[in-house]
């Protein structure tokens, strides 16, 4: 039953996502915000079809951490669901990803016409400079800036050192750094054809403290993202016979 959902929701975000490559178009020379809602509308109809066909729910804790206005989101990647979950729980979400997705016919033009922030991860010390740039660039226009530090997407329970972008951008700015926690890979795994039901569980923490060192912040960070991950992960856990028998327990 779970790959028969899977298949089907597979089928029908295929068809959503040609239509709305197609139609966006039109969008192109239009103002910016057009296309940030045509995105935000989009991920609304995902979110619908995950409930409905796979029966995969979102569950936000900590939302009254998040600032009004801007800030920047560092955040836990487990999942292509991280990459469109914060247009239904921020105002104007601006993804900081890499340049070569830039470079994908109609989806890089739609993407930077959003505001996405493209980082050359081989560019060197050049290339923190211009993401450090275009940051204080969206945070000026009050938008929020979405970070994943590890640069790719982990499996639940694995740990990638964090990237200097982060680093650099926490140092250059004056909105908060609010780091984020999620298990969404419990349920939408990494390269993973199949959806599984369940709940995925995001959570907002604290802001981090301001006039960190570098090596104290990258450390403050990684802890706090990492821990309460952990604790997001083991929660689900408990409560699924499926992931108790996947992690080696009884169900």
């Amino acid at each position: 039953m779970v790959a028969f959902r899977s298949f089907l929701f597979n089928v029908v975000a295929l068809i959503l996502h040609v239509f709305l490559l197609l139609g966006m178009l039109v969008l192109l020379p239009l103002p910016r915000r057009w296309m940030q809602v045509t995105v935000a509308a989009w991920t609304w109809t995902m979110k619908i079809g995950l409930h409905f066909i796979v029966g995969l729910d979102l569950e936000a804790r900590g939302l009254a951490n998040r600032p009004k206005g801007a800030a920047v989101y560092a955040s836990k990647h487990q999942s292509a669901w991280d990459t469109f979950v914060f247009y239904l729980l921020l105002d104007d979400p601006n993804y900081i990803m890499k340049t070569e997705l830039r470079r994908i016919p109609f989806w890089g033009w739609y993407a930077d016409k959003c505001g996405a922030i493209f980082i050359d991860r081989a560019g060197g010390a050049g290339a923190l400079k211009r993401l450090v740039r275009d940051v204080r660039d969206r945070l000026a226009k009050g938008r929020q800036v979405i970070i994943f530090p590890e640069g790719t997407r982990t499996l639940p329970g694995a740990r990638r050192a964090y990237l200097p972008g982060v680093a650099a951008i926490y140092a250059a700015i004056e909105a908060p750094v609010v780091p984020v926690a999620v298990n969404s890979g419990l349920f939408w795994g990494r390269r993973s054809f199949l959806k599984e039901p369940g709940t995925v569980t995001l959570e907002f923490l604290p802001a981090m403290p301001k006039g960190l060192k570098r090596e104290a912040f990258m450390a403050e960070l990684a802890k706090r993202i990492e821990t309460a991950t952990d604790a997001l992960v083991a929660e689900a856990r408990a409560r699924s016979p499926r992931l108790k028998a996947e992690d080696g327990e009884a169900p």
